[in-house]
């Protein structure tokens, strides 16, 4: 009897566990693949936008902090153009220049939406963090649009929210 009521309870153990999640970088976005060339005799529109992000959150107190993740939204809200976003620049709370995703013009379809993601254990950015992208699009077409949206989940809380990104240039 001992020895059945001790398989039950390994087997509830067993069965119990989570499995470990292993996060492959295949998921990551080829650029390369997405690279175009702009002609410069196109009648294209250059702009610019800003777009804060959070790779952390203060709680309770300037002294304690809530790791983030990131999710950066690329969207083109066109259906029948294309947009070009040709530089995509990440700085930390104080301004300084963390990584630059690409610096040659890649494609946005009619509708698609690309993204990046700052992964939770990313906390370079701070709590200022922010995006600028340099893009192109033809003059009748809508601006591509950039949204953040930051997760943490921990134990039974979870946080979430978003950002807009906004036209500078």
């Amino acid at each position: 009897m001992k020895k059945i009521h001790l398989l039950l309870v390994l087997g509830f153990c067993v069965s119990a566990c989570e499995p470990t999640i292993e996060y492959s970088s295949t998921d990551t976005i080829n650029w390369n693949t997405r690279k175009v060339s702009l002609n410069p005799s196109d009648s294209l529109v250059a702009g610019s936008s800003y777009l804060s992000i959070y790779s952390q959150i203060y709680s309770f107190t300037e002294h304690r902090k809530h790791d983030l993740t990131a999710t950066i939204s690329m969207r083109n809200i066109s259906k029948t153009d294309t947009v070009y976003i040709s530089k995509a620049e990440y700085f930390d709370t104080h301004g300084k220049p963390i990584r630059t995703y690409f610096s040659h013009p890649i494609y946005l379809a009619p509708m698609e939406t690309v993204e990046i993601v700052i992964d939770e254990t990313d906390k370079v950015g701070g709590t200022g963090a922010n995006f600028v992208f340099d893009w192109h699009a033809k003059p009748s077409t809508h601006t591509p649009h950039f949204e953040g949206v930051m997760i943490s989940t921990s134990g039974q809380q979870g946080l979430s929210f978003t950002t807009q990104g906004i036209v500078i240039e």
